[in-house]
């Protein structure tokens, strides 16, 4: 087991074990079907082991070729990832930050709930009326909520303008397809389920109604340019092309998981800057919606206010996975500092209860691919779209790109 691509292979028989252990571990899978069908039930000491040897066998193997060289160390990062979350499963959880840094390659910044105050002074005067600013704020919201009759229209649009958007930009196999579904009962408020040959199926959690801003951010962040097109990429060119096969297996809890929550979430600002969804919003979204397009220009100063909290999940998350406040309080904490009512902020602890540190993807994710592609693309929008193609093809870890 000296090369790459031995190590390799026993890297993705191992993850698919580790799936036996637990359903959700395995999110996607593009390889031999035999690969799947050989996998026996192993013991998580025995699981570990292996783990162990693989790091071993990948730290003392010879210098691969140059071209090899960033695909040797994101390997290494993902063996590592994969013991973590053996131990996890064992019952042995790290702190927050710990745990973040051996599964994501990753720790969020630190922050206290007064790095947040000056941006709910902000949002205070912003949003209309007087008294607690949640309610408020939730009073506000309810007007740009998208009828249930009217979700599909509005979100199809949304996804066939970022797919004609992504087209125009990045090349994509012709038989490329993806099949919307509408759900509930779940903590996330979407999911994109990539089946592999270029195909994925997009469920849209129907538990609250979806706000008017959510429609574009989720036919990006689930679809194009984010999770589908990253996916087919990553089987075509590194899988298909390559025969790069630990790219056919994508852990939940890996370093992968940062790059492609952080891309898909900077690929809607990509797709569609500023000015341009503005526009796109107020002819198209708000009126297949049945929203006054006059309301647009104000909204949405709001919520580019409110993306200044994003990073309040995260603080939330840590206090209460490391026992330093309760459930109550963590709700209470969600509802003040990320403005989401009772019912949201309740979804959001138990995904944090679910996916525990996984919550770093979303917006220091988002932070370090937007970093790493504008500082080599400026401000020229077609350089942008180019480097952030070239990074979904060639995947990098958090502190790769750093």
């Amino acid at each position: 087991m000296s090369t790459l691509n031995e190590i390799a292979e026993n890297y993705v028989r191992l993850t698919l074990a580790v799936g036996e252990h637990d359903p959700g571990y395995i999110d996607a899978y593009t390889g031999p079907a035999e690969w799947q069908q050989q996998v026996r039930q192993a013991s998580l000491s025995d699981l570990l082991a292996t783990a162990t040897e693989l790091q071993q066998a990948i730290a003392t193997m010879s210098a691969p070729p140059a071209e090899e060289t960033e695909r040797r160390v994101y390997l290494e990062k993902h063996i590592a990832s994969v013991a973590t979350y053996i131990r996890q499963l064992q019952g042995h959880f790290l702190p927050f930050d710990e745990e973040s840094a051996a599964l994501y390659d990753a720790v969020s910044p630190a922050l206290t709930p007064e790095d947040l105050d000056a941006t709910l002074a902000q949002l205070d005067k912003q949003v209309p009326g007087h008294g607690d600013l949640n309610q408020r704020l939730s009073a506000y919201n309810r007007q740009f909520e998208i009828p249930s009759a009217k979700l599909d229209a509005v979100f199809q649009a949304a996804v066939a303008e970022s797919r004609a958007r992504t087209l125009a930009n990045i090349p994509l196999p012709e038989n490329e397809s993806f099949h919307i579904a509408y759900v509930n009962n779940q903590v996330w408020s979407a999911y994109n389920w990539y089946k592999g040959n270029a195909y994925s199926l997009i469920e849209v959690n129907t538990d609250f109604p979806m706000f008017i801003s959510r429609a574009i951010d989720l036919a990006s962040h689930e679809a194009y340019p984010g999770h589908h097109v990253f996916n087919l990429l990553i089987e075509q060119d590194l899988v298909q092309q390559k025969q790069w096969m630990e790219y056919a297996v994508y852990p939940l809890y890996s370093p992968a998981s940062f790059l492609a929550e952080g891309s898909a979430n900077y690929g809607i600002e990509v797709a569609f800057p500023r000015a341009e969804r503005l526009q796109f919003e107020k002819e198209v979204l708000f009126p297949l919606a049945g929203i006054a397009p006059e309301l647009a220009e104000d909204y949405y100063a709001i919520q580019d206010t409110l993306q200044a909290l994003s990073y309040a999940g995260n603080m939330v998350a840590k206090d209460y996975l490391d026992g330093r406040t309760g459930k109550a309080e963590a709700v209470a904490m969600l509802m003040k500092y990320s403005l989401s009512d009772q019912q949201r902020s309740e979804q959001r602890l138990r995904f944090i209860e679910k996916n525990r540190s996984y919550v770093i993807n979303y917006n220091l994710g988002q932070d370090v691919v937007k970093a790493w592609v504008e500082q080599q693309a400026g401000d020229n929008p077609q350089r942008r779209w180019d480097v952030f193609a070239d990074l979904l093809r060639r995947p990098k870890t958090a502190s790769m790109m750093r």
